[in-house]
């Protein structure tokens, strides 16, 4: 089963929001409905920007912890080498 580390944002270089899913899809639908209670939905942190796939929990775990960690250029390097646009990819996501 893969697991996901993902990155959402409020808007380009908006407010970020990284976390951790075995379930990439559902999890962003969350998000974007405002199901997910706390930082996300108080903020509107809701547009997949960034994600990277895991085989194992730990890895995914391990990459969540350490992105979380960052400094924000980090992230923002990170999220524009995979998408430059800042373009919502939960629409390029198989449904």
């Amino acid at each position: 089963m893969p697991y996901f580390v993902y990155l959402l944002a409020s808007k380009p270089n908006g407010t970020l929001y990284c976390g951790v899913t075995n379930d990439l899809i559902r999890r962003t639908f969350e998000h974007r409905e405002g199901q997910a209670k706390g930082f996300t939905r108080r903020y509107d942190v809701k547009h997949l920007v960034w994600y990277e796939p895991h085989d194992d929990v730990r890895e995914a775990i391990h990459r969540e912890t350490r992105i979380k960690k960052w400094n924000r250029a980090w992230k923002i390097e990170l999220i524009e080498r995979m998408n430059p646009g800042w373009c919502d990819l939960y629409e390029t996501l198989q449904l």
